[in-house]
């Protein structure tokens, strides 16, 4: 594929020598210097795949990057994603000379200012954080040849575009674009209209459908029933390593306590979390020294790590596109992987919004075998509306008292605007609300 000698000596080390899919078609436009715009399900390949034509031509190239500029630019929408693009830069680039600077936000700038000040290779950024340092001078990207867009669609949920076109016109029209993500919403493709010339589009399998060696189920439980249904999931033999997965940060600190009060060792990562307790959480479950991590959508596409076994989606997401970059933080690498779902009633719209866009039913399970048994008396149907005892009639508000019924309460009457305000002493206020005049003196 045109590759440098070093860098296909060091994927040899790491025992890659045949590319996916994404890699065998992006990296040959990529190394031509063409515009990439590609589509490729989650855990492909798809960072290698502008990673390694951006070091060949860095290698290549041999020059000294200037103060305060970067020879390319990778945006993305996470700190875990940034991070993880990063390291795998480093290792890739082992034997060579390539700098690398991540521009994100949660820690204190002064390094990011001072790296930056002697210019890099590559910055891998959030945008937020990046357009801080371009706005106040401290990165100059008149000198920047490529632009690498990753993960765009998340970036559009999370609210990034009016950033991310902030960015881009402030780079030089001359210049490389890619364009990388598992989904294109109209918007994204709006985008890439106009700031990519002539792409090369490439699609490698269906949009948005998951891998195929993902074992897809859902759980019907009730609300109350669904912490004994996670507990019993994770108890389960067969669960290594779990990513359990809630839509706000609140429910995530919530499950993650009440799965270290049921003895089950978990971290919790999102959004209100500092930078380096996010690393911490993350280094802890990478590490295997915690079992369980419980994560918002921030994480969905921002972790990388071999060897999760199980997806549990505690609550559904209201966007289906992200239940595809849910469940693909498993069967990473070649391995195959487990998602289970734990659906309500009110989530059964949401259900059948990600049935509609994956293109299948997701294979029911059956909830009795996980909950608790305290928990099983209550999953029974409910009776008919026959067997239902009668209800008693419900009172009115108040009665006749010319039937007879004194006891009971007439509904009170409101005062007449002339009476409302009116003082005990006679001196009332008048129709507008004014005070009442006080007599001159004489």
């Amino acid at each position: 594929m045109g590759l440098s000698p070093r860098l296909v000596a060091k994927l040899a080390e790491q025992g890659i020598t045949k590319p996916t899919p994404i890699q065998a078609k992006a990296i040959p436009q990529a190394m031509n210097g063409r515009d990439v715009m590609g589509i490729a399900q989650t855990g492909t390949g798809k960072t290698a795949a502008f990673v390694l034509p951006l070091l060949n031509r860095i290698h290549e190239r041999r020059k000294r990057p200037a103060q305060k500029a970067c020879a390319a630019l990778i945006l993305a929408p996470t700190r875990e994603l940034a991070s993880q693009i990063a390291d795998s830069i480093r290792t890739y680039a082992d034997n060579m000379r390539v700098s690398v600077t991540v521009v994100l936000g949660g820690v204190k700038p002064g390094g990011q200012i001072r790296a930056l000040a002697r210019g890099t290779d590559i910055v891998v950024a959030t945008p937020g954080r990046l357009l801080d340092h371009v706005q106040t001078g401290v990165l100059n990207l008149d000198m920047t040849e490529t632009v690498v867009l990753d993960e765009a669609d998340q970036m559009l949920d999370l609210g990034f575009m009016p950033t991310i076109r902030k960015i881009l016109a402030r780079l030089p029209e001359r210049r490389q674009t890619v364009l990388l993500s598992a989904t294109m919403p109209k918007q994204i493709r709006s985008l890439a209209d106009d700031f990519l010339n002539n792409p090369a589009e490439i699609s490698v399998a269906p949009q948005s459908r998951p891998i195929e060696r993902i074992d897809q189920s859902v759980m019907h439980v009730e609300r109350h029933q669904k912490r004994d249904a996670l507990v019993g999931i994770l108890r389960s033999e067969n669960v290594e390593r779990a990513i359990v997965f809630t839509r706000t940060k609140r429910g995530a600190d919530k499950v993650c306590e009440f799965l270290q009060k049921a003895g089950i060792n978990s971290g919790a990562i999102h959004g209100n979390k500092s930078q380096p307790q996010r690393e911490r959480t993350l280094a802890a479950f990478r590490d295997r020294k915690t079992k369980i991590l419980v994560a918002t959508d921030i994480a969905a596409r921002g972790i990388d790590i071999d060897g999760v076994s199980h997806v549990v989606n505690y609550e559904l997401p209201n966007v289906p596109e992200a239940y595809v970059h849910r469940i693909g933080r498993t069967a990473r690498a070649g391995n195959s992987g487990v998602a289970i779902s734990l659906c309500e009633h009110a989530e059964r719209g949401l259900l059948r919004d990600i049935e509609r866009l994956i293109g299948n039913a997701v294979a029911r399970e059956n909830a009795s075998e996980t909950v608790r048994g305290d928990v099983q008396e209550n999953t029974a149907a409910p009776e008919s509306r026959e067997e239902q005892a009668p209800r008693k009639p419900r009172p009115p508000r108040h009665e006749n008292r010319a039937n007879g019924d004194a006891g009971t309460d007439k509904p009170r009457r409101s005062r007449p605007k002339w009476r409302r305000g009116k003082a005990k002493n006679g001196r009332g206020r008048g129709p507008s609300g004014d005070a009442p005049r006080q007599r001159l003196a004489s």
